[in-house]
């Protein structure tokens, strides 16, 4: 099945206009045209954050859809995936969120935007934890990039979290993905995109 819908959902303190972000919208833009791309700015409640994306992709065809995800975005691909039973590509996956972000509880600045301030509540531990799908089989497939070099997730943790995926590690690398323009044909080719 072809995808002719993709959506693209950012991580932790991150926007659509973080490197990946708009490398993935350039790359559809020039090599896909004819594709829906959406890519949210999520708000800080994954709770709210997962309604507005249902929402959002409500209307769109779930056979054709696809969805990629870095960071506390692939957690929440992860979910994405299976509400609508759609392939899925993680990059650099957040694993354990509700465990890694109860440090990040208060205020916090964006990373594109340090000005732009959001609070990250308590009660979004209890959010992420109801989002979990873990021991779950997936409902799509599924590819997972992985950098061994990552300085804020354990690639292990990450690598043991999708035994099913095809999974994509890389020597070095960081948790930004930095040669995400790289992998970008592979993505591509295996999320079928039109």
């Amino acid at each position: 099945m072809t995808t002719t819908h993709l959506l693209y959902l950012h991580g932790f303190r991150s926007s659509p206009q973080s490197a990946k972000a708009r490398q993935m919208a350039a790359y559809v833009a020039q090599h896909h045209p004819e594709l829906t791309f959406w890519c949210p700015q999520l708000p800080p409640s994954p709770q709210e954050a997962m309604a507005l994306v249902m929402q959002g992709v409500a209307r769109w065809p779930h056979p054709s859809m696809a969805v990629v995800g870095s960071s506390l975005g692939g957690f929440y691909a992860s979910w994405v995936a299976h509400q609508t039973r759609c392939p899925s590509v993680m990059l650099n996956p957040a694993v354990h969120p509700a465990r890694d972000l109860e440090r990040y509880i208060g205020e916090q600045t964006t990373w594109q935007n340090p000005t732009e301030r959001f609070f990250f509540l308590p009660e979004y531990i209890g959010e992420l934890q109801a989002l979990g799908t873990h021991g779950q089989h997936p409902a799509a497939p599924e590819m997972v990039i992985l950098a061994k070099g990552d300085e804020v997730l354990d690639w292990r943790e990450m690598a043991g979290r999708y035994p099913e995926a095809r999974q994509l590690v890389q020597e070095g690398g960081d948790h930004a993905l930095s040669n995400f323009s790289d992998y970008l044909p592979t993505v591509a080719a295996f999320l079928a995109l039109a």
